[in-house]
């Protein structure tokens, strides 16, 4: 049982980042209707400028929110300068920029700070002060400042006039448009969150799988099941998701297929869901006049 529950503990610990991930990968769906692929290597890059800045003197925290603020803007310039032209063109056209963007952030990775691994510091202490014996200081630490950062967001789509209008412009951007709301500085404002999301969760990894410029490769696609399985226009039920994803990770690796094979669980994941349930389990059925 307590080999069982250190399963659940550690899953739900990474499942956080996997929300995270899912979280920005449905803000951005929202907007634009199609999958970012470069949410990881946006998230790798941002991680690696909180890596330089730590290694220059900065403190982890100073560094950690100095880096979501670059990466907000970064991405709100990436969604002005190349997403917002091809806005309107077909579906190919939207895919070829964002596959183009996944290699263009990996490799400017590599050839700014090299392809070497690089240890990242938690921030946290080794032991945690709860459920030690289920749980690493880094595993609860992550997992609160990730349901911080997801509590954050809630906050601010709920009740802050700029999180509504942001909803109305990726619910429905014509009545948005109608009302006054700037509809496509919205959808930038969009993107500047999730790659700041997205950072978070990169910053969180790192410490455990080490920093190198594919750190958010396997990441993404985890984070791509949670959304699926939790409803891909649904942001909370990324988030739930996410939790399952990382629990089911962990107690199939370590009881039914192995730790080598644990990325295939995410795989199943998509695929199933898909084949199954395609609007995922929180996902809303949307029904087409013609």
């Amino acid at each position: 049982m307590d080999g069982f529950l250190l399963q659940i503990f550690s899953g739900l610990a990474t499942g956080s980042i996997y929300a995270a991930v899912g979280l920005a990968l449905v803000m951005i769906y929202q907007s634009t209707h199609h999958i970012n692929f470069a949410q990881g290597e946006m998230a790798t890059f941002s991680t690696f400028i909180a890596w330089s800045l730590i290694e220059n003197g900065m403190s982890y925290w100073s560094a950690f929110f100095l880096t979501v603020g670059i990466a907000f803007v970064g991405g709100l310039v990436v969604q002005r300068v190349f997403i917002r032209p091809v806005e309107k063109a077909p579906v190919l056209n939207n895919v070829i920029v964002f596959v183009g963007l996944l290699v263009i952030f990996n490799a400017m990775s590599g050839w700014i700070f090299d392809h070497t691994v690089k240890a990242f510091e938690s921030p946290f202490p080794t032991t945690s002060a709860v459920f030690p014996q289920f749980i690493s200081g880094h595993q609860l630490g992550s997992l609160g400042v990730t349901l911080a950062v997801l509590l954050v967001v809630y906050l601010f789509f709920r009740y802050t006039p700029i999180g509504l209008a942001m909803r109305a412009a990726a619910q429905n951007p014509e009545s948005a448009s109608l009302v006054g709301i700037r509809v496509s500085w919205m959808l930038a404002l969009g993107w500047g969150l999730a790659s700041a999301i997205g950072s978070v969760a990169g910053m969180m990894m790192a410490p455990v799988m080490f920093l190198d410029p594919n750190l958010m490769a396997g990441i993404l696609l985890y984070g791509f099941a949670a959304a699926l399985l939790g409803g891909i226009d649904n942001p909370w039920g990324a988030v739930i998701g996410g939790f399952i994803v990382g629990a089911l990770e962990n107690i199939l690796g370590a009881y039914v297929i192995g730790s080598d094979l644990k990325l295939t669980v995410a795989l199943v994941l998509i695929v199933g869901t898909l084949t199954l349930k395609p609007n995922g389990l929180f996902g809303r059925k949307v029904v087409t006049r013609v």
